[in-house]
């Protein structure tokens, strides 16, 4: 057999202000054929464990471009060309081929492209035909459109939220692509549409039942091969935007519908339910300050790098100076021109720095202080499960018993060792700061004493009902409150 596997990579919040281009792929990960390293990113584990199952097998793998740019705004138009056509250009080369296994995200948007996956797959399927095996990996904070439903043969989709799955996922995708080429299955997808749009995190109830009710579900329901939650992407203001369940069959169609109507409206009977309690960042600060020990975990879980804001965002920080609060640890505020000023003073230099809030509206204001620079870090990266997230050129600044990361690289706090990665112990602090939504649960949840979700400002849009929206669908929830009613 000879299988063709690449990866093309990014989640597009529509309604950040940064933009995106080549230069945010090659600062995460590009990399060209065979060249991808051993280690997965987020989106890149099928050419991983493809090097692994093909090798197993004795077959043929042909390794195209893996691109990855960290969650931002819009892709210009003419990256997102370039690194298709590359790919397309890899694939014709690399032709006859039984199967193409790939790595997407699924919430790409790019100036002229609503749905950059589905011009994807159609280009894929046009090149290979309708007999090859096309097939790819998702990430569940995606679109799940019509178009890319008709390209593939089916999707295996990340299950957890936080996303410590994806070598997992990417094993049950070559798994079924194995069996296919083989002749053994024969998968068809079937698609229900929840009518909603929420968030999902799996490190609590009701969620957490869920997924494992779905992983059951697979070993025990004759004929079923996989099942997976779209669970969407609210900050994309695209047509198809919402929450969809895939179930593939080995050839049922009909029981694979009956299941996935089954399991949508069970998701959609527990809307509103799954996201943790947030406060404000007064409620946040006051909850830390008076723990009796730590770390208290903050998380500014809506200036997530992670759903494309910028990680500048200084709302809760000021709060924290506002009441005096000591021994804090901030992991990170993007903000790449206070890198370069710190790197141009030098280890321990004590300069006046005007940092943070510089990339939108209601981000609070910039933090203007004197402060001490404790070290200097090129090409900082923390762990993330198997893999790990570069963070850039990375300066630790300290300040009235505050100690703050500034990065060049925007990127999510996923785990305590982007601290250490700048000499700061994590689990001497009474308080560390950090951004994200819930991808930090896995990792921080094993060091705090306590986590404290705070919603500050508004950096993303994270209330459908409200969000102005020119191209998103209005006939789901919470847009209106019965979609079937109708």
């Amino acid at each position: 057999m000879r299988v063709f596997t690449a990866a093309l990579a990014t989640e597009t919040n529509t309604f950040s202000p940064i933009a995106i281009d080549k230069r945010a792929f090659e600062a995460s990960l590009h990399a060209g054929p065979g060249q991808h390293p051993a280690t997965p990113t987020l989106c890149t584990a099928p050419i991983t464990v493809g090097r692994e199952i093909c090798a197993r097998e004795g077959w043929t793998l042909i390794e195209g471009s893996a691109s990855w740019a960290d969650p931002a705004g819009l892709v210009a138009r003419a990256t997102y060309e370039e690194l298709r056509d590359t790919i397309l250009d890899e694939l014709r080369a690399a032709l006859p081929v039984d199967g193409v296994v790939l790595g997407l995200h699924g919430a790409m948007v790019a100036q002229g492209y609503d749905d950059c996956e589905g011009d994807f797959l159609a280009r894929v399927r046009e090149i290979v035909g309708p007999e090859v095996l096309v097939c790819a990996e998702l990430d569940p904070h995606s679109h799940l459109t019509a178009r890319r439903v008709a390209a593939a043969d089916f999707f295996v989709v990340f299950k957890e939220f936080p996303h410590t799955d994806f070598v997992d996922r990417a094993r049950d995708l070559w798994a079924l692509a194995v069996r296919t080429l083989k002749g053994e299955i024969s998968p068809v997808m079937s698609v229900f549409d929840c009518r909603m749009i929420d968030v999902f995190p799996t490190s609590k109830e009701p969620m957490r039942s869920f997924v494992d009710g779905l992983m059951a579900l697979e070993k025990s329901e004759p004929g079923v091969l996989s099942l997976s939650v779209i669970h969407g992407f609210m900050a994309g203001d695209v047509p198809e935007m919402g929450t969809k369940i895939i179930a593939v069959t080995d050839g049922q169609p009909e029981k694979g519908a009956a299941l996935a109507e089954r399991l949508g409206r069970e998701l959609f009977a527990m809307r509103g339910t799954f996201m943790v309690r947030q406060v404000d960042e007064k409620v946040a600060v006051g909850t830390a300050l008076a723990a009796p020990r730590g770390p208290v975990v903050i998380a500014d879980v809506w200036d997530n790098p992670g759903g494309g804001t910028a990680g500048d965002a200084t709302v809760i920080l000021a709060e924290l100076m506002a009441r005096g609060a000591q021994d804090v640890a901030v992991g990170t505020i993007w903000d790449p021109i206070a890198v370069q000023i710190c790197f141009a003073a030098g280890e321990g230099a004590e300069i006046p720095l005007r940092f943070g809030a510089k990339s939108a509206p209601m981000t609070g204001n910039p933090i203007d202080r004197i402060v001490t620079i404790r070290k200097l870090v090129r090409n900082a990266q923390m762990r993330f499960g198997d893999s790990f997230a570069p963070f850039g050129d990375a300066a630790w600044v300290h300040f009235d018993g505050i100690d703050v990361i500034l990065n060049s690289t925007r990127a999510q706090s996923f785990d305590p060792s982007l601290f250490s990665a700048l000499g700061i112990d994590p689990k001497s602090r009474k308080i560390l700061l950090i951004k994200s939504t819930n991808h930090f649960y896995d990792s921080f949840s094993k060091i705090a004493s306590e986590i404290v979700y705070c919603s500050a400002g508004k950096p993303y849009p994270n209330r459908p009902a409200e969000t102005p929206y020119r191209k998103a669908r209005r006939d789901i929830w919470p847009m209106v409150e019965d979609p079937w009613g109708a």
